[in-house]
């Protein structure tokens, strides 16, 4: 009997199974392409919303990972990928309300950061009624990557990742993922662009991605700006870990991921990220109190300027060539920058809260296009804030920033445990090389810079607390 019932078991699963491969297959078949991906985004989509109501940390690190591969993804897949972070940050707010066995640490959310974020939220929510701006639905867009992601990120990080372990896990999230995105830029190098990235370059950034003949890469990434920039930035933190008091495994990691990350800056074609690693290390070196090889840095750095900058060595090389005219004061390039400055100038004089956000770049284009500040680059993330949001906003923008730095570096400074210093310096180095460089690139309000700096500029100021921590264990 038992075998009766085991065999008709056996032919019901059977049975069950060939009529869900027909419909599957039915499926795919009347859907084509659209219809394979859902099959393989729904286990996905399940596993993530596990995973961010298990705990809203997961949250954070699903948005974080999600900055890295949004763009990217979305050259191959039709649909509103580009929201992805926006949904996954709300997600992780649910998670964190309905959640009732995961408590927030409340205290954590008395510090400057807070405070200066709020501000500066409060300020973007504002410029909704700025009557210069020609869009509410551009300043939806716009705002999210000046204002809003910056205000979740950071409150939901100081929230919830005060341990040692997510300060580990971020680390091994931003280096995985950039050895992927690393990998798929040699893909574009040495093998080439498949279909649908030369479709994305024939929409439009071809003229700025194919300069004589060669090729800027740009990986998953928005952009190879955007990529470039990146990667200056985990070369300043690999390369600060990779001099930190880690055990030898581990600096073959770091010093794979700077080697990796310098090649695919040069290879970027991105001449300001230059500027990230240059003003990363000095970081660096003056948040070691080493003054001596502070001043050995400072002399490296000027040979290593003099040399692009009055020599002809290694000119012979593109990637070199093309790093050393963002030294030139007379590039033409260079030259177009400060003279779209001084139209800046000249259009805010009368319009101290700018032009309203989402009326410059891409949005501008998009949908205020004619208008002074659509048609004008801004070549700058400050110009940018101050086109956008006037010199009220810029003037707030840039002591939220500065405030950080000096904050950070104290805080930096008070920290006992030699690990935790170190990696506490990396992320602030990486910081201070992308403000700094954000001066000829509009990169700081980007992904997945933006939600790296954010996460950071958390673990910055909850790091005495797991300073704290981890002398008691």
């Amino acid at each position: 009997m038992n075998t009766l019932s085991y065999q008709k078991g056996l032919w019901i699963n059977i049975l069950a199974s060939v009529l869900a491969a027909v419909a599957i297959g039915w499926f795919i078949s009347a859907m084509g392409l659209l219809g394979l991906g859902v099959f393989f985004v729904i286990p996905i989509a399940a596993a993530v919303l596990f995973l961010i109501f298990k705990h809203p940390a997961n949250g954070i690190f699903v948005t974080l990972l999600a900055s890295f591969f949004a763009v990217g993804i979305a050259r191959y897949l039709p649909g509103p990928l580009g929201l992805s972070v926006d949904f996954l940050l709300l997600l992780t707010i649910i998670s964190a309300v309905l959640n009732p066995k995961v408590k927030p640490k409340l205290d954590n959310l008395k510090n400057l950061l807070v405070y200066f974020t709020l501000i500066w939220f409060g300020y973007c929510l504002l410029q909704i009624i700025n009557p210069e701006a020609r869009s509410t639905v551009a300043w939806f867009y716009a705002v999210r990557g000046v204002g809003l992601y910056m205000f979740l990120t950071v409150i939901i990080a100081l929230l919830y990742l005060d341990q040692p372990k997510y300060l580990n896990y971020f680390f091994y999230f931003i280096f995985g993922a950039t050895l992927i995105t690393c990998i798929w830029g040699i893909k574009q190098k040495f093998i080439g662009l498949d279909n649908a990235e030369w479709a994305w370059l024939n929409s439009g950034p071809k003229q700025t991605h194919i300069l004589r003949g060669k090729l800027r890469i740009f990986s998953l990434y928005s952009d190879a700006g955007q990529m470039g920039a990146h990667m200056g930035h985990m070369l300043v933190c690999a390369g600060v870990l990779l001099l930190g008091p880690f055990n030898f495994n581990k600096k073959v990691i770091f010093g794979i991921i700077a080697a990796l990350s310098f090649y695919l800056m040069m290879i970027s074609g991105t001449r300001g990220a230059l500027f990230v690693p240059a003003a990363g290390f000095l970081a660096f070196l003056f948040m070691t109190k080493n003054f001596k090889l502070l001043v050995l840095g400072l002399i490296v750095l000027g040979s290593v300027y003099g040399g692009l900058r009055y020599t002809t060595i290694l000119n012979d090389v593109y990637e070199v060539r093309r790093m050393r005219s963002a030294l030139n004061p007379e590039d033409a390039s260079f030259q177009v920058r400060l003279a779209n400055q001084k139209k800046y100038k000249e259009y805010l004089k009368t319009r101290p809260f700018g032009g309203g956000i989402g009326t410059a770049g891409s949005w501008g284009l998009r949908f205020s296009p004619g208008t002074f500040l659509a048609e004008t680059p801004t070549d700058s993330w400050y110009v940018k804030i101050w086109g956008e949001t006037g010199i009220v906003g810029l003037s707030l923008h840039l002591t939220m920033l500065i405030t950080i730095i000096f904050a950070g570096v104290v805080i930096i400074w008070r920290l006992k445990d030699e690990k935790l210093r170190y990696k506490m310096m990396a992320l602030h180095s990486g910081y201070i090389g992308i403000a700094f460089a954000s001066y000829g690139n509009p990169i700081l309000g980007q992904i997945p810079t933006g939600i790296i700096l954010y996460i950071s500029w958390a673990f910055l100021f909850i790091s005495p607390y797991i300073d704290r921590r981890l002398k008691s264990e």
